[in-house]
């Protein structure tokens, strides 16, 4: 029995259907044969064949083999980390401390970090190491110090840190900030009560100061006019023009605020002081 014969495909259709196939063969390559690397980012090549490929490859557009090669985008811009984390001071109080990091992945070591830890290393790395070196670095002062010392505090958990980080996992560390810094409710308090207590003191110092200068400030006045009355004595005896003077300054005196007033006043010239020729003659008179 033989096999129905199928007839020719007519020639014109044969090489539209070959046009079409190269198309579509042409496009799969141009869409899976190629891959783009935007800025801040480097890519990596897995291969099917040989597994993850040790050149970094940097901004712009490459070429892969479609099905073989799987590139794999990372962002190796800086990118901050932030960490709160609960840890015991020297003198054993209980800080409430939160960090900020800046890192980035180590772009020559992006094959070592795909191969070892994924692509999400950082959210596998970073939380742990940096809580664990935040408080071997607190544990290392006192509950003051971490206030005094705040910015040592920072160069020591940063070194600490890039060290670590940057030897065992590939990541740079570009700054390290301590963001929040609180302490328990007792200590606290007793901070607060100790702030009141130097405010008091230094208040107290501050009036025994004030007492003893204004004790030296009338010792020195009453000294002053001690001896601005024994000099006024001596001068008296000697001559008295100056008294003349001084009851010439105290009429000019009385008659200005006289004048000044608005009401109308008739004093004798003994309540105002101004018998002053009677008395200048009878002082200058000589005695018999």
């Amino acid at each position: 029995m033989k096999a129905p014969r199928i007839p020719p495909v007519p020639t014109g259709s044969g090489r539209i259907a070959q046009v079409l196939l190269g198309a579509a063969g042409a496009g799969y390559l141009a869409y899976n044969g190629l891959f783009n690397v935007q800025g801040g980012q480097k890519a990596v090549i897995f291969s099917r064949y040989s597994g993850v490929g040790k050149k970094v490859y940097g901004e712009g557009t490459h070429i892969c083999v479609p099905w073989l090669h799987r590139p794999q985008i990372f962002d190796v811009r800086t990118r901050p980390k932030k960490m709160r984390s609960i840890s015991g001071t020297k003198d054993l109080q209980m800080v409430d401390i939160e960090m900020r990091v800046l890192y980035k992945p180590r772009t020559t070591r992006l094959p070592d970090i795909w191969s070892r830890f994924g692509t999400d290393y950082d959210e596998r790395i970073m939380p742990s190491i940096i809580s664990e070196t935040l408080k071997a670095a607190i544990a290392q002062f006192d509950a003051a110090q971490l206030i005094t010392k705040r910015e040592e505090v920072s160069k020591l958990v940063r070194r600490n840190l890039t060290e670590r980080a940057g030897r065992d996992f590939f990541i740079d560390i570009e700054d390290v900030a301590i963001t929040h810094l609180g302490f328990g409710r007792e200590y606290t308090k007793a901070i607060e009560d100790k702030q009141v207590a130097q405010q008091e003191a230094e208040r107290a110092k501050f009036l025994v100061q004030r007492a003893l200068q204004e004790k030296k400030a009338m010792v020195i006045q009453a000294q002053g006019e001690a001896r601005s009355a024994e000099l006024i004595g001596n001068a008296m005896q000697r001559d008295s023009s100056y008294l003349e003077l001084k009851r010439l300054e105290a009429a000019k005196e009385i008659a200005t605020n006289v004048a000044r007033s608005n009401n109308s006043v008739y004093l004798n010239s003994e309540s105002l002081l101004l018998n002053l020729l009677d008395d200048s003659t009878e002082t200058l008179a000589p005695k018999k």
